[in-house]
């Protein structure tokens, strides 16, 4: 079969924000009132944090946490790095807008979509999905190296159908990508890119309700399934069902010198709340799948567990510690204090803590006391704080 294929300059984005021009008018300022005064000396402009509130995002300095600025956009919005070390993809009611965080500054540069989605970075490429019109748009990481005043040259892949989907290049060019229309998702193909158009290389729709997208050691790509996980590797896509009828992973936590992935796991389609207290690891080498389930005080969300030093996965759990998890042995390995204790969100777009890790530092939001630390992982200890005008909500580290 032969999908379509469209490369196109990003030329609508530089046109102008129309649709947010009035949230973001002005927007390179702290709001009247707030107090961002340095408690630090920045030290490098590379590995930003970006932190979302309620009409606006903060940019902090990686190392010291200083507020670098406050730029002005929409109530809700979220945060994804785009894996240059300097943009952050934000998600807006009209699109994907680059932020770059050295300026700081929510550039003119907007991938238009109706309902942007999933951003995906590897080996060079990042990947934006439009979930209202099942657009994929495939750019170079380093599209932004000289500026945000060129489009870029990109190439985009339309779905059959519009979903909420997730989409990734591999080093060979093949593009994986989710199947399925507004009412229901069902699995995910692999496409190969030909001039103008793509053929199709496998697929499978053994994956229903297939979200999250995680590439672990030797491009072994996972996907979420609501009754176990989809893996790619080597041509061919790989089933793994869960041990209960239902049993849900959305989110893969993956590191790519690691075949071990860490997925999260809900067996309870009709439980109240987003706390979970189990994980799926899936040894994309040897094939395997187990789930494990956590020590009662290990409860956490979509947001609370990432990769770091030594392929270890750390949990962010609602005792308001970091748990260290060792993927090969399914064992908490050690635990930190870090944040106060905390309670699940009510709707998943509520401000709850977050952790995301840059190197050896993890960066751990506490919304309770509107305050964001930045933790050592080889020893445990926080060693910086910055208390906030705002609640954090979305967290996003400038990777590259």
């Amino acid at each position: 079969m032969h999908h379509t294929m469209r490369i196109a300059a990003a030329v609508a984005g530089l046109a102008g924000l129309a649709l947010v021009a009035t949230a973001c008018a002005g927007t390179t300022g702290a709001p009247a009132g707030a107090d961002t005064s340095p408690t630090g000396t920045a030290t490098t402009t590379e590995g930003r944090v970006a932190v979302s509130y309620a009409g606006g995002i903060a940019v902090l300095d990686g190392e010291t946490l200083e507020v670098v600025d406050e730029l002005a956009t929409e109530e809700f919005t979220r945060l994804n790095a785009f894996g240059d070390g300097k943009t952050i993809a934000v998600t807006t009611s009209a699109g994907f807008q680059m932020l770059d965080t050295t300026a700081p500054a929510l550039t003119d540069v907007v991938f238009d979509a109706t309902a942007a989605g999933h951003v995906v970075t590897h080996h060079g490429r990042t990947v934006l999905f439009d979930d209202g019109s099942g657009t994929t748009t495939i750019l170079d990481t380093d599209a932004f190296a000289q500026g945000y005043g060129v489009a870029p040259e990109t190439s985009t892949y339309t779905a059959a159908s519009p979903h909420h989907g997730v989409s990734i290049v591999l080093e060979d060019g093949t593009l994986l990508t989710t199947v399925g229309t507004a009412e229901g998702r069902s699995g995910a193909v692999a496409l190969e890119p030909h001039d103008d158009h793509y053929h199709d290389l496998a697929s499978s729709d053994q994956c229903p309700g297939i979200h999250g997208e995680g590439t672990a050691e030797g491009e072994a790509v996972i996907f979420g399934c609501e009754n176990g996980a989809l893996l790619y590797s080597d041509g061919t896509f790989t089933k793994f069902t869960a041990p209960d009828a239902y049993g849900r992973m959305g989110n893969a936590y993956v590191s790519e010198t690691s075949p071990v992935v860490v997925g999260d796991y809900k067996n309870d389609p009709d439980a109240e709340g987003y706390l979970l207290n189990a994980v799926t690891l899936i040894d994309t080498a040897a094939k395997t799948y187990r789930v494990v389930t956590l020590p009662p005080n290990v409860q956490y969300t979509f947001r609370d567990i990432a990769r770091g030093p030594g392929d270890l996965a750390y949990i962010l759990a609602t005792d308001g510690q970091v748990h260290v998890l060792d993927p090969a042995s399914g064992e908490i390995a050690a635990s930190h204090p870090v944040i106060g204790a905390w309670t699940g969100p009510v709707q998943w777009q509520d401000p709850h803590p977050a952790i995301k890790v840059n190197g050896d530092r993890a960066y751990v939001t506490e919304p309770a006391t509107n305050s964001v630390h930045a933790v050592d992982l080889t020893t445990g200890e926080v060693v910086a704080s910055v208390v906030l005008p705002h609640t954090p909500n979305e967290l996003a580290v400038a990777l590259g």
